[in-house]
């Protein structure tokens, strides 16, 4: 499974790509808004000189003609750049038309198995399942995913499933078990699954017993 990490801070992204498990970025208007300082194009050109995979950038119009001309140009900053649009039926409209122009899409706000299966009919690349919304609402996030790895693989549907809002690292965990091809973690959800208190333990007992050998 293919780690993205979610967020738009350029010092969280190089020191998760200095780790050598970072294989793309998803970022959103949220995120974005966040960051200071530097224009957007500038932000996603800096993203994109530091992590050579898919960055998803999220397009802001409604109707498909004019989300296809802001998809159009934003694949134009930089070769690995995804367009996250929403589903929604304008949205559908215009994946369908990027599709024919090459353009990769990243289909987002899925909270469904059947807006996924609309989602890569229409022709997105990546189709993204929020599961820690739907954790919110009371439902399971991970048993949509689940449903969706089910119908894409019976139906040979090759849009790969992304797991987003991932909120813990047991949603990565079920990510893995589940086939989904991605999941985008937070920053702070990647150093927690890289920590645990017995690997602390061990290495403080390692270090001790270190100082007590003879140089």
């Amino acid at each position: 499974m293919k780690f993205f990490i979610d967020t738009a801070n350029i010092e969280e992204i190089k020191e998760a790509g200095s780790w050598g498990v970072l294989d793309g970025v998803t970022t959103n208007p949220s995120l974005m808004a966040k960051e200071s300082g530097k224009s957007f194009e500038e932000m996603v050109k800096e993203i994109c000189s530091i992590v050579n995979g898919p960055i998803s950038v999220e397009e802001t119009k409604e109707k498909a003609g004019d989300i296809v001309k802001e998809a159009v140009e934003l694949s134009k900053i930089h070769k690995n750049i995804v367009v996250k649009v929403p589903i929604t039926e304008e949205g559908l409209k215009a994946m369908k038309e990027l599709r024919k122009k090459g353009v990769k899409t990243n289909c987002t706000l899925v909270f469904s198995a059947n807006q996924a299966l609309m989602a890569a009919k229409a022709g997105a690349n990546y189709v993204s399942v929020f599961v820690g919304r739907l954790d919110d609402i009371g439902e399971n996030g991970m048993d949509v995913v689940r449903e969706t790895v089910e119908c894409f693989r019976k139906q040979n549907i090759k849009a790969e499933i992304i797991v987003a809002s991932v909120r813990n690292t047991e949603h990565v965990t079920e990510a893995a078990k589940s086939g989904a091809e991605i999941a985008t973690i937070p920053f702070g959800v990647m150093k927690e699954m890289v920590r645990h208190s017995l690997t602390d333990a061990g290495i403080k007992k390692f270090m001790e017993d270190w100082k007590k050998v003879k140089k």
